[in-house]
């Protein structure tokens, strides 16, 4: 593994530690997103394998305030019907809208890593059936917000960045 790829592995798994945290507090992206840089990023080697994009892991944290309408829009369309994204676990939830932000405007990563990375990400959190659930999501998510990389057409109803 490349040390850029474990640098991104350590952003993403910070970013989702910080947007469990946002939620929970009800704080600011920047103030979290600092004390995360101050503290905590790639602080947890035996998970994320070193040192953390600083950059990346700030385009996360930021980037889903950003687009927090279109995010849980998005994934509340990749649910069954008969679940909400307020009933999904809010580990599971900030995993999702830090994947969906990337497949939404980080067109930088292929849509096939972006699904990898959170599903072996979640593994980090869980040793259920969470993982699959997170790539069946995301899967859809991708196939909508990404449809021209899977070689299908994209939906009316979506936009294509």
């Amino acid at each position: 593994m490349s040390a850029a790829f474990d640098a991104r592995r350590a952003a993403r798994l910070g970013a989702v530690q910080a947007l469990y945290q946002m939620e929970l507090s009800g704080d600011d992206a920047e103030s979290v997103a600092q004390e995360f840089v101050d503290h905590r990023l790639g602080r947890e080697p035996e998970i994320s394998g070193g040192e953390a994009d600083e950059d990346f892991f700030r385009a996360l944290v930021n980037g889903v305030p950003q687009y927090q309408v279109e995010i849980d829009g998005s994934i509340a369309k990749c649910l069954s019907s008969d679940w909400r994204l307020e009933r999904v676990d809010s580990i599971l939830r900030a995993i999702l809208r830090a994947a969906a932000y990337e497949l939404i405007d980080r067109r930088d990563v292929p849509a096939k890593a972006v699904i990898d990375e959170y599903v072996e990400l979640t593994h980090a959190f869980f040793q259920g059936d969470e993982p699959k659930f997170v790539n069946a999501a995301l899967d859809k998510l991708a196939r909508r917000k990404r449809a021209i990389e899977f070689g299908l057409t994209p939906p009316d109803d979506e936009l294509q960045f």
